[in-house]
């Protein structure tokens, strides 16, 4: 069993997420720390959604895709490779609820493969790249008001 985890500097497990990284707010990504993965972890991928967005704007909302292979020489996590949000942008693109308060879920999966997309990829896209590939998996979520 791992203790695989997720977790940020900025906001604790079902907290408020800072305004400041709202899209509308300054767009400043939250401080993620994914920790305690797997020996055999050859990759790190996220994905931040909105469930909640399903009733106001009919489907959940990418808000932020990425993942990081590891650097083989040094066995480090050390730069992105970031998917299209469904603000049509590449990136992170922060919180930003139509209506009321929305749940945001940060998910971080360990991979037993290095992912080959090309930056700009979809969500569809990176599930199904990791489909048979998650060795471990850990969530965070946080919450924002309009």
């Amino acid at each position: 069993m791992s203790d695989f985890s997720i977790s940020s500097e900025d906001f604790k497990e079902g907290e408020e997420i800072p305004k400041n990284c709202g899209y509308k707010h300054g767009n400043e990504q939250p401080e993620i720390d994914i920790r305690n993965f797997p020996v055999n972890t050859k990759c790190l991928a996220l994905i931040m959604d909105d469930p909640d967005a399903m009733g106001a704007v009919g489907k959940v909302w990418v808000h932020w895709l990425y993942y990081t292979p590891q650097t083989e020489s040094s066995g480090l996590f050390d730069f992105l490779i970031s998917g299209k949000t469904d603000f049509g942008e590449i990136g992170y693109g922060g919180p930003a609820p139509p209506d009321k308060r929305h749940t945001y879920i940060f998910k971080a999966y360990a991979l037993d493969t290095v992912l080959d997309l090309k930056e700009g990829y979809s969500k569809q896209e990176l599930e199904d790249a990791m489909k048979g590939h998650i060795i471990a998996e850990a969530k965070l979520t946080g919450t924002y008001a309009p």
